[in-house]
């Protein structure tokens, strides 16, 4: 991998502000990397927080603030025009923000069925961890395929955690982002963009884990996502697309073929095989 992979790209990396999160993780990696970085979060006073500590790792050029709800279809629109003009381009999206309705709750998700969840809150996650990632992705595909060169990587979870009980609607509603990543990278082949999912691979220690749920130095730490991030926003992924990388998984001691086959597979599991009965032609 080259020093600074992503000299000249510009990057939109949402649910940025928090101290123990993926997307600080990333956005980090993403900077020191040579990218500048839309930093996307609602919560202004952490993003200010993250801001100040990246541009002291990687220059006072390296990232903006863009305080923005990604679950609204209009601020979603917003961020990719406000990206471009203040960063003069776009080339890699990071569906990372995510609510679970556990650390919200205040309970271990075992203990909550889902006649607990409200109405209210089961269409906030939803909109976050579902809608969010289509309203951002629709606002920069136009921009990405006309350059002809384009990231959409979307943060989702391990297969176990979907369909977890006491997991929603968190999990289905990361099973829902990770299919809607396995079926644009479809409509994305050949366009030079590519859709692909990137997961820590298990429990990590970011601030959706209610505390006291687990020792947290036992959980995997977010800073295994800063490698294979890089890597995917690169161009050494060209034409990797429609696959799910478990980060806890890279090994870059490996030779990238054998790196590849230690932490890939299809994104939404096409590998369990075609159950649909379909009409014969």
């Amino acid at each position: 991998m080259a020093e600074r992979p992503l000299d000249g790209k510009v990057a939109i990396v949402t649910g940025a502000a928090s101290a123990m999160g993926l997307g600080r993780a990333i956005a980090l990696a993403f900077a020191e990397a040579g990218a500048r970085v839309a930093m996307v979060d609602v919560d202004r006073a952490r993003l200010e927080e993250r801001l100040s500590e990246i541009r002291a790792g990687a220059g006072p050029e390296c990232a903006i603030p863009i305080v923005a709800d990604i679950g609204d279809p209009a601020a979603a629109d917003a961020v990719v025009k406000e990206t471009i003009a203040k960063l003069g381009g776009l080339h890699i999206v990071v569906n990372n923000a995510g609510l679970h309705h556990g650390r919200i709750m205040g309970r271990p998700t075992l203990d909550i069925d889902f006649w607990d969840i409200s109405p209210e809150l089961w269409t906030r996650i939803i909109t976050v961890n579902l809608s969010g990632p289509f309203f951002l992705a629709r606002a920069a595909v136009g921009h990405l395929r006309a350059q002809k060169w384009g990231r959409i990587i979307g943060v989702t979870t391990s297969l176990d955690t979907m369909y977890r009980k006491g997991g929603s609607p968190y999990g289905p509603s990361k099973a829902a982002h990770e299919a809607f990543i396995a079926t644009i990278a479809q409509d994305l082949e050949g366009s030079g963009v590519t859709a692909n999912v990137l997961v820590p691979g298990g429990a990590a220690n970011t601030n959706l884990i209610p505390d006291g749920a687990f020792d947290r130095s036992k959980l995997i730490q977010p800073e295994v996502m800063r490698v294979p991030a890089v890597w995917l926003a690169s161009s050494a992924s060209d034409g990797f697309n429609g696959r799910r990388l478990i980060a806890y998984h890279w090994d870059e001691r490996l030779p990238l073929k054998e790196r590849l086959a230690k932490a890939v597979a299809p994104a939404a599991w096409p590998q369990l095989g075609a159950q649909a009965v379909l009409p014969k032609a």
